[in-house]
This record gives C-alpha cells, sequence and structure tokens, in this order.
C-alpha cells in the first residue's frame, strides 16, 4: 500500500459480477449510524465474526465521510436535541464548524483526523479518545460488548497485531459468496473503464 499498512496474498482467479448492484450493497453494509448488535448481526449473516467486525473497521484510517453520516451525532443522537455523549466535546465542537446544524450535507471530514492518508492504528486511538467519527466506529468502544472494547483497545496498543488481523479478515472477507461456474467473470484487467 501506498499509504502503509500490511500486505496479503489474494487468491486468484475469483469470479466477479459483470454489473455492481447498489441495493444489494445498501443491503449489505452496515450504515454509519449502527449500534454495536446491529454490526455484529450484519458481519454474521456474511460469515464474518467479532474479530473480522473490530480489524475491518480499522480500514477506516483512510477515507472521508459526508456530513449527512455523522450530522446526527452532533445534534441529535437520541432524539433529545443532544449531541452523542460518547463524542469527546472538543472533537465535537471541531465538527459542528465542518457540519452545520442545517445543510452543508456533503461536507466532508475525515474517518481518522490525526493521520488521514497513513493505514495505521490511529483510528483505535482515537475511538479510546471519544474521538470515532461514525456511530458505527465509536460503538466498537462504547457498545459495551466486552470483546470488541477489549479488541479496540489491542489494536490500539500493537499496531503489529491489528495488520496481520486486518490481512486475514481481508482474505475472509475476499472469500464472501464467491460465483462459480459461468456466473460472472474472471477478469483480466481490473481497471475500470475512463
Amino acid at each position: 500500500m501506498q499509504s502503509g499498512g500490511p500486505n496479503w496474498e489474494l487468491p486468484l482467479g475469483r469470479r466477479d459480477a459483470i454489473q455492481a448492484s447498489l441495493s444489494a450493497s445498501n443491503n449489505n453494509l452496515p450504515p454509519p449510524n449502527s449500534t454495536i448488535q446491529n454490526l455484529i448481526k450484519l458481519f454474521r449473516r456474511q460469515g464474518l465474526n467479532v474479530v473480522d467486525l473490530v480489524s475491518l473497521s480499522g480500514a477506516h484510517t483512510i477515507g472521508m465521510a459526508r456530513c449527512s453520516a455523522f450530522k446526527q451525532r452532533l445534534y441529535n443522537q437520541d432524539g433529545n436535541d443532544e449531541p452523542d455523549s460518547t463524542l469527546e466535546i472538543t472533537y465535537s465542537n471541531g465538527l459542528k464548524t465542518v457540519c452545520p446544524k442545517t445543510g452543508g450535507d456533503n461536507k466532508i471530514s475525515p474517518l481518522d483526523f490525526a493521520s488521514p492518508s497513513t493505514f495505521d492504528n490511529t483510528y483505535f486511538k482515537l475511538i479510546m479518545f471519544g474521538k470515532g467519527l461514525l456511530t458505527s466506529d465509536q460503538v466498537l468502544l462504547a457498545g459495551n460488548v466486552e470483546e470488541t472494547m477489549l479488541l479496540v483497545k489491542a489494536y490500539a496498543e500493537d499496531y503489529a497485531l491489528f495488520f496481520d488481523q486486518f490481512a486475514r479478515s481481508m482474505v475472509k472477507m475476499g472469500n464472501i459468496n464467491p460465483l462459480t461456474g459461468y456466473q460472472g467473470e474472471v477478469r483480466k484487467n481490473c481497471r475500470m473503464p475512463n
């Protein structure tokens, strides 16, 4: 990876769908306001366990989120016009400058503001201080599931442990529901058309 992070070997010959499906993606990807119980359920539905859930969530060490994905945490988390109590106040106030109460839904913020273009374990360190951007990030620690809490702490303390498990979980995720027979295609050119 140009941004750092682990390497892993991908099995060759996986058949890919010929067309993407927005509805299938939306049905299988957890929404950003997911509870810990919903995250666990959605990952289990794909054959992934809690270790996979936490390690793969670490991909949020890179990337951005639109304001619409986290606005409720800033202004109305529980339907009481109050911010999310698990969100660190200084971080919350900074996010409010990017994401106003009305409008601005397409403004973006980094998922990991401390090292947004480096694949590292800072994402987990931020969660430890109440600075996970999405609800689905912070509930890994604040959701009161001991296994996810312990994994967040372990990955925050040991980047090598996180890198190793992330690589394993990526391979496992890559083997979800493979197409067989004449379904899909094995791509010889993986570049997107212009």
